[in-house]
């Protein structure tokens, strides 16, 4: 957006320099990304009248004599087809620099030479040649009324500017400064001015306001959500001003200096308010609009739009429509792609006798889909993205009849707003706690005159418990201010937050307490990695629907990406694994195949559901993949287990997306599930183009942070020594190995003063064998004193015979 300096002085009486000024904007307003200086573009360009021009025989050129205000004629040789006798043109004198070229690396600077025997002192100059639009067909021809002969052009078309090129973004919740009134107010109010509104936006005059001739036509809106009003005006284009001046005028330099072009009397007009206020405008042709609908009077119906409908544009690109598009339409033919661009079918042309002007407003989030659906980008669709308020509507189409001098057949408007547009939302707030969050002392005279300069109303709050209370209305066009904290932050903003006193806060000298999460993951990292050697990887959180399927994902169970900038990320993931497999390729191609990989990151799928904020679940995962089977990433966990002095439970899955059944379990902690370990289904492996076995884990890791420490971190320590005793025993191969384990840690678990350390050793079947063998490694220690035989030998009997009773044989 670029603002002209010379329009914003106009407006606001400014005092300080110009440096001074744009640090101010900076700081307290908006970022200004840089700054186009005028002042020196211009010089030695002066107004000139062309005094006599006759041809060059044989020639396109023209030997004028022209008056620059020296006293004698100064003869140029000129090969524009529009220049006459009699025309005011700028002259670029011998010695100056042509503006269009001016701070470029060759800026091009006009001398004397001669011309097909003639010579030609500096040149008469066409609009684009002075960097004062694209025209060049011709010269430019100036207003006689404002400039004379011997002037400065930089005087006679106010030329002495710096143009502001602002940063938008920044801007995106401040529709009203999308402006040039609204910038300026705020900038009254930076400068601790009072602004002074134009008359048109003044509230005695938005009061004033009356309809005419409404029920000459009717506005159907659907949905107040998608266009909370709409008003528009009919007029007889016949009295409308139907081409432009042949001259530059003050309008044409007002749309320059902000980037756009002059077109047409009515689109500059609307581009002019548009500029002005931040309120686009659009006109259509009224008969074909009544056309178009096929009825007699028009009916102007405001909805999305449907699956399959089509629109030709008035750049005739054929778009088809999305149902995130918002149309116009008469009757129910749609005639313009709302906030973007009108439609081919009601085109104002040569033959059109009236015009409707819509002036209104639409979802901003509805116009963001479309904008970025259709590649639209215009300077309209940039303003109402930005969430226009409603309150304007009728005001700037009440002042675009007054700069036509038209008055209005039809004057209508559709307010479907649950309150009025031009409603005040008013926060009572107290003195006291304004500065206290912003750690200030300002008085509340400060206050009141600070927020009153930019159209606030503070009075005494009727409720007041003490004087220092206040009742602050927010103007209409403030559609960013709710509660009390955009109130302290409008006051902090104006008056400066670098004026605010540097003091550290006071607290009290406490610790923060650790947050749970937190404090595991880091525990995890220090296992994993420091400890296993394992390598942390930072994936996207985004994944593609492609990479789902490889791992038998639900693709309906995922949250899908609305405007995903790449069909590679248009799903949030529903686990880490996958992620990391997709990793491990490109590494087993490189040639390595002895590595672990995890991550640490949040998950969501709908089947998690919503939360009391209505938004998803979200979970906080590990996941880890590693080269080896089922036992490698059950080392991993056991691991994990030991040092968080937590005790998982594994229990035997009977499905799963991409881990093996057979060589694979689910991980309890108590009796939540959190997650799975396993090898990696073969199948899975082969869509990754994987030649390794792979395991993995992923856990939830929320439960965990939550619940207390079954044991503390590592085992018992005794002074006396430890003895080892293997175990084996013979079970039917359906018999789980973990079943057996924690039977046998039941038993130790229960004898007084025992420390034991027990650890897998092997599992053992022949071919075709109904059984198998599970072998065991125990360590024994006493707490108090050296094991005798005997009581060894009554332990590991006392074991023996609870895993017989469930069936097994001790060999």
């Amino acid at each position: 957006m670029k603002i002209s300096l010379n329009e914003l002085k106009k407006l606001v009486d400014i005092k300080i320099g110009d440096a001074e000024l744009f640090q101010l904007i900076g700081s307290r307003l908006v970022e200004i990304e840089g700054v186009d200086d005028w002042t020196n573009k211009f010089k030695n360009i002066f107004v000139a009248k062309v005094v006599e021009c006759s041809d060059i025989e044989g020639t396109h050129l023209h030997l004028c004599q022209i008056d620059a205000g020296r006293g004698d004629l100064i003869q140029v040789v000129c090969g524009a087809p529009n220049v006459k006798a009699g025309m005011i043109v700028a002259w670029i004198a011998p010695g100056a620099i042509v503006p269009s070229t001016f701070g470029t690396p060759e800026p091009f600077e006009i001398g004397t030479r001669k011309m097909r025997g003639f010579e030609s002192n500096g040149m008469l100059a066409a609009a684009d040649e002075l960097a004062l639009g694209s025209d060049h067909e011709g010269i430019l021809s100036l207003d006689p009324k404002i400039a004379k002969p011997g002037m400065l052009l930089s005087e006679a078309l106010d030329l002495n500017d710096k143009i502001l090129d602002i940063e938008n973004k920044s801007l995106t919740h401040r529709p009203d400064c999308f402006g040039l009134i609204g910038f300026a107010r705020e900038v009254a109010g930076i400068l601790g001015e009072k602004f002074v509104e134009p008359d048109f936006l003044s509230p005695k005059f938005i009061s004033s306001l009356r309809l005419k001739n409404a029920d000459a036509l009717k506005i159907e809106i659907s949905d107040p959500k998608i266009c909370p009003r709409y008003s528009c005006a009919v007029f007889d284009f016949s009295k409308l001003p139907q081409s432009r001046e042949s001259f530059m005028t003050s309008s044409d330099l007002f749309l320059i200096k902000a980037g756009m072009r002059p077109i047409s009397p009515i689109v500059d007009l609307t581009n002019y308010l548009m500029l002005l206020t931040g309120q686009p405008l659009h006109a259509f042709d009224y008969d074909k609009f009544v056309t178009v609908g096929g009825s007699d009077t028009p009916r102007i119906g405001v909805r999305l739009a449907r699956p399959g409908e089509k629109l030709t544009l008035l750049d005739d690109k054929e778009i088809e429509l999305t149902e995130n598009d918002i149309l116009i339409t008469s009757s129910d033919t749609p005639v313009a792609l709302a906030g973007a661009m009108g439609g081919k079918n009601t085109e104002i042309d040569s033959e059109t006798k009236k015009i409707i002007l819509e002036s209104a407003t639409f979802s901003l989030y509805n116009l963001r889909k479309t904008q970025m659906s259709h590649g639209i980008f215009s300077e309209a669709i940039t303003r109402f993205t930005k969430g226009q308020p409603a309150g304007q509507t009728l005001p700037v189409l009440a002042e675009a009849a007054r700069l036509l001098n038209v008055e209005p057949e039809i004057l209508a408007d559709s307010n479907v707003l649950s309150a009025d547009a031009t409603s005040e939302n008013s926060i009572t707030i107290s003195v006291e706690e304004i500065n206290s969050l912003l750690g200030s002392s300002y008085s509340p005279e400060l206050i009141t005159h600070t927020l009153e300069n930019t159209g606030f109303t503070v009075v005494l709050s009727a409720d007041a418990t003490s004087e220092n209370s206040l009742k602050i209305s927010a103007p209409f066009w403030r559609t960013d201010i709710h509660i009390k904290e955009d109130i302290i932050e409008e006051v902090g903003r104006l008056l400066g937050y670098d004026n605010l006193p540097l003091n550290f806060p006071l607290r009290p000298f406490v610790c923060a307490e650790v947050e749970p999460l937190f404090a595991l993951k880091s525990r995890i990292r220090t296992v994993l990695s420091d400890r296993l050697g394992a390598n942390e990887v930072l994936t996207y959180s985004f994944v593609s629907k492609a990479l789902e399927e490889k791992v038998n994902e639900d693709f309906d169970d995922s949250y899908k990406i609305v405007n995903s900038i790449s069909p590679e990320l248009e799903c949030f993931r529903q686990s880490i694994v996958p992620s990391l497999l997709d990793k491990i390729r490109e590494n087993e191609k490189a040639g390595y195949k002895d590595f672990t990989l995890y991550e640490l990151n949040q998950i969501s799928k709908k089947s998690f559901g919503l939360n009391d904020e209505n938004v998803p679940v979200m979970k906080t995962d590990l996941g880890l993949v590693t080269f080896g089977d089922f036992y490698a990433a059950k080392q991993i966990l056991l691991e994990l287990e030991k040092s968080l002095g937590l005790e998982f439970i594994l229990k035997p899955i009977e499905k799963s997306a991409y881990f093996e059944p057979a060589h694979s379990a689910a991980i309890f902690l108590g009796e939540e599930k959190l997650g799975e370990l396993g090898e990696i289904k073969s199948g899975v492996l082969k869509r990754f183009k994987l030649s390794e076995v792979v395991s993995a884990l992923e856990l939830t890791l929320e439960p965990c942070a939550e619940a207390k420490t079954a044991k503390k971190f590592g085992i018992k320590l005794s002074r006396f020594p430890f003895v080892s005793r293997d175990l084996t025993f013979r079970v039917d191969k359906a018999e789980s190995y973990a079943r057996i384990e924690s039977e046998i840690k039941s038993v130790l678990s229960s004898i007084s003063g025992l420390i034991y350390i027990l650890e897998p050793a092997s599992i053992f079947r022949k071919e075709n064998d109904t059984k198998k063998n599970l072998s065991f490694h125990l360590k024994l220690a006493n707490e108090n004193k050296t094991f005798e035989s005997a009581e060894i030998s009554a332990i590991i009997e006392k074991v023996t015979k609870a895993v017989s009773a469930l069936g097994a044989e001790v060999v």
